[in-house]
């Protein structure tokens, strides 16, 4: 087997544009007279992996970033568990299926979580790498000969595995079904829980309305309870905390952690780290390259392995997959009030015919990056379409005496662009290049807007937002479709950035590790979903958290080792211990 990849990017292949098959031209195989890139279907490119000798002249000299060439591990004997075409991404080995444990699965989008997840709930039968035709039973079950996925896939193929599985994607489902939430979930119980989870997923007020008619996090929740409705073996959840906000992403994972309690498996592919630690006994980390070719770790335990995860070796294997340690603050920050304030916004009160939005006066300094935390439905959107000025307030000016760069929670591309053309469009994009030098933006250059997936869409925006002159940047959940290491480059991006300028940002978003990773401070929003709510600060990180934190009956530690956040379990020692200080939230 080769100790390198070959991986085709054919949607970017321009042989016209690059001067009539330049990768070919300039191949030491081809000049020798060999047939190591040819013309494959469509007049695309493709690579005799066999003939070549992982040089990377071709991936070097191709101006559209066509061809990657990724070196494998050494140790990497075996073939592929799958691979979905010629010079495609590659999966190599896969998670072990534990009875009576949830198993959390992290790693970088593109590096073969979904693939894993799609292969062992039965919806992607594995090719063995070989992807001219169809593996049999018994060749997979030979491919894992001594191992326990072998016994795993012996079950299933004689039946005696029923899985439920919750997918990545949950905008199809209303497509899929066009009735009422309860029918739906009628037809799915197999297991007489349907009052029961309907209660602990907080469904009750939606039970009665149609699909299409539902928000994203409501629908996210009918997605989750679909699954736990059934009678399986084997319970799949692809990114379940997406569209959540904090308090339901808790409640879903303690719904989660309880099917450990029975004797089947459950994996669970989470980006947001509080709660894979909250409701996983075990974590496999996903590492190689992103689009290329992606190696499932031996299983950790979850703070082990998120643990791991975070300093980017992984010890078992011996094998350093990220050339930077990721670590947390151990000392709350302070306010420097030398910086001197920067932006104010007086009282506003903003009244909807069933909603209502108290928005005390508050402030910011220069160079400082504020949180923003509340449930879904309690203003903190329309908070910040106020200040950008999309929304006036019933009472009081919220016009700012500062230019505003906002990038809002939904992002639709209006018209065609190229994203080269939309960044290089702000003259100042080579000059602040290097504080996006993590985000990955280079392939993405001469790709359309529209042809972008939510997490590029998403970090392209985020660009484009903190290239504006502007005193002030508006984010609303820029977390979202990104995964942990994106999340946490793009809070080192907006740092920098604002610091630099002297300007402040806003950060409104759902994943905890996030915000304590970015904030200086916190504006709190309290109240009832969609009908009051009402900001508190900016408040010191940890008043901001004790206030928010004790309105969920929620308590957060640090981790001994890595400083991040962890939530604790409801009505363990620390809990309960913590409860009793008033102490909902560790800074230090």
């Amino acid at each position: 087997m080769a100790d390198y990849a070959v991986i085709i990017d054919k949607s970017k292949c321009n042989p016209r544009a690059c001067g009539d098959y330049l990768c070919m031209k300039v191949c030491p195989r081809n000049k020798a007279g060999d047939e190591c890139i040819i013309k494959g279907p469509n007049n695309k490119v493709a690579v005799n992996e066999d003939l070549c000798i992982g040089c990377r002249v071709c991936a070097h000299k191709c101006p559209f970033g066509v061809i990657k060439i990724a070196n494998l591990p050494k140790e990497l004997k075996k073939s592929p568990v799958h691979q979905y075409g010629k010079n495609m991404f590659r999966l190599y080995t896969l998670p072990i299926p534990k009875q009576s444990q949830v198993i959390g699965l992290v790693g970088s989008n593109g590096i073969g979580k979904t693939t894993a997840i799609n292969i062992l709930s039965g919806s992607l039968k594995p090719n063995l790498g070989d992807w001219s035709k169809e593996a049999t039973n018994k060749d997979i079950i030979n491919f894992f000969h001594g191992s326990e996925v072998q016994n795993f896939f012996e079950d299933n193929f004689s039946g005696r595995i029923k899985f439920a599985y919750k997918p990545q994607y949950i905008e199809v489902i209303p497509e899929q079904w066009k009735g009422i939430v309860r029918e739906l979930l009628k037809k799915v119980d197999e297991s007489g829980k349907l009052d029961e989870i309907a209660r602990l997923l907080e469904l009750n007020n939606i039970l009665d309305r149609k699909l299409n008619q539902i928000s994203g996090g409501e629908l996210q929740r009918v997605a989750i309870a679909t699954v736990l409705l059934k009678n399986a073996n084997v319970y799949l959840f692809d990114e379940p905390s997406s569209y959540l906000d904090i308090r339901q992403r808790l409640r879903t994972a303690k719904v989660i952690r309880g099917l450990s309690n029975t004797n089947n498996s459950t994996f669970v592919v989470e980006h947001d780290l509080i709660m894979l630690d909250y409701m996983t006994d075990l974590v496999h980390i996903f590492y190689g390259q992103k689009g290329c070719y992606g190696i499932t770790s031996f299983p950790y335990s979850s703070r082990e392995g998120i643990n791991t995860y975070l300093t980017g070796f992984l010890n078992k294997e011996n094998i350093k997959f990220r050339p930077e340690e990721i670590k947390f603050r151990v000392i709350e920050p302070m306010i420097d009030i030398k910086r001197g304030v920067l932006v104010e916004w007086p009282d506003l009160t903003k009244e909807f015919p069933d909603f209502k939005l108290k928005i005390n006066q508050g402030s910011l300094y220069s160079g400082e990056v504020i949180g923003v935390v509340g449930p879904n439905g309690i203003g903190k959107t329309t908070f910040a379409r106020m200040l950008a000025g999309e929304v006036k307030p019933t009472k009081g000016e919220a016009e700012l005496k500062i230019k505003i760069s906002y990038k809002p929670q939904y992002i639709k591309p209006t018209q065609p662009r190229l994203v080269r053309d939309l960044l290089y469009n702000f003259k100042n994009f080579e000059e602040y290049k290097h504080n996006f030098r993590h985000l990955d933006l280079e392939p993405l250059l001469d790709l359309d807007l529209a042809e972008l997936s939510g997490g590029e869409l998403q970090r392209v925006s985020i660009v484009a937002c903190l290239l504006q002159n502007a005193g002030l940047y508006l984010f609303d959940e820029p977390s979202a479709h990104l995964d942990v290491e994106q999340r946490l480059n793009v809070a080192k991006a907006i740092t920098e950035v604002v610091k630099s300028r002297g300007a402040s940002a806003i950060v409104i978003d759902h994943d905890l590790m996030f915000l304590d990773y970015l904030s200086e401070r916190l504006l709190v929003f309290i109240g009832e979903p969609s009908v009051n709510g009402e900001s508190f600060g900016p408040l010191r990180m940890r008043d901001g958290m004790n206030l928010f934190l004790k309105d969920l009956d929620i308590t957060f530690r640090r981790d001994e080792k890595s400083h991040r956040p962890r939530a604790n379990k409801t009505g363990s020692m620390l809990d309960r211990e913590q409860k009793e200080k008033g102490e909902y939230y560790y800074a230090s």
